[in-house]
């Protein structure tokens, strides 16, 4: 309902007229610049990779790597089929997935959804930033003329931009703080935790903002299917995948309530970056928001059984 409320809100805002068409670009790099970094960057710098039990989490993410894969293949290379792979994949761990698991499975569920919360944009968001930068690179370079040594440069240039970029360099930063064993001043700390905690309500707000000035309803088709994606197909892979592993229990039930988790906000500001599929996956953020109070109660219930 939180998530449902805030979409509202920014729906609102962009009915009355509030924030304009002209002004989501400029909220946009607001969140991706800003927001996102202080959020990453802090999740991040708390971690332990000692600390870390990967097997469940293995699960999840080789789940996710096949449906992106998948998608790849089915769409194509490109920046649309690489937005829409990581909206099929990307769960809401931290705004539903966090008090969710709290109040199912208490603190020892928290700890295994930690660990994936402390990976999850490591590994998904960093992927999706390499496959978006080559798929860029690509798109630049068919429009220019074929030469010896072009696709060395094109590599090298997606690799440079997938890492110098305002997600992965965080998480990576972050992490790397975290192995040092420093603590942070709090005068630092505490300016880097309220923009953090700002991130989700104003990503969010931007979502109900610019759904608010689409048709949403001509993308009604293709949202459903990649909510269906996510918030089905998705949690049974990783039920498959885990059961394989030897994962059983609170883990593997953890896992597969993450995996069922409506899509994150967060592809949604990936869609707005790289310039493709926003409308489908504004609509898509909605409708698998939507779907979850049906879908997630299900998978709930079934997970008691593992």
């Amino acid at each position: 309902m939180p998530v449902v409320l805030l979409i509202a809100a920014g729906y609102f805002a962009g009915r009355r007229g509030w924030v304009t068409a002209g002004a989501i670009k400029d909220l946009s790099n607001l969140i991706f610049l800003l927001l996102a970094p202080a959020l990453l960057f802090r999740a991040m710098s708390a971690v332990r990779v000692q600390d870390l039990s990967l097997r469940p989490v293995a699960a999840y993410f080789i789940g996710a790597g096949l449906i992106f894969a998948a998608t790849l293949v089915w769409r194509g290379f490109n920046r649309t089929a690489a937005v829409l792979a990581l909206a099929n994949t990307f769960s809401n761990t931290v705004m539903i997935g966090i008090a969710l698991v709290a109040l199912a499975f208490g603190p020892e569920g928290m700890v295994v959804l930690l660990t994936l919360i402390s990976l999850h944009s490591l590994v998904l968001l960093t992927s999706a930033t390499l496959v978006l930068e080559l798929a860029v690179a690509r798109e630049q370079a068919a429009h220019q003329a074929a030469e010896r040594g072009a696709m060395v440069r094109t590599v090298g240039r997606a690799l440079r931009n997938a890492v110098l970029h305002p997600v992965p360099l965080p998480i990576l930063a972050g992490l790397l703080f975290a192995q040092t064993g420093w603590v942070m001043p709090e005068f630092v700390d505490k300016p880097i935790q309220l923009l953090g905690q700002a991130f989700s309500p104003v990503a969010l707000v931007m979502v109900g903002i610019t759904l608010a000035l689409t048709r949403v309803g001509a993308h009604w088709r293709s949202a459903l299917t990649q909510a269906v994606i996510k918030n089905v197909v998705h949690p049974l892979l990783v039920f498959c995948i885990g059961w394989l592993l030897g994962v059983r229990g609170l883990p593997l039930s953890v896992m597969v309530v993450a995996a069922a988790l409506p899509i994150g906000a967060n592809v949604f500001l990936f869609s707005q970056r790289y310039k493709t599929a926003e409308d489908v996956v504004t609509a898509s953020v909605v409708v698998s928001t939507g779907l979850a109070l049906v879908t997630l109660s299900v998978v709930m219930a079934l997970v008691q059984f593992i």
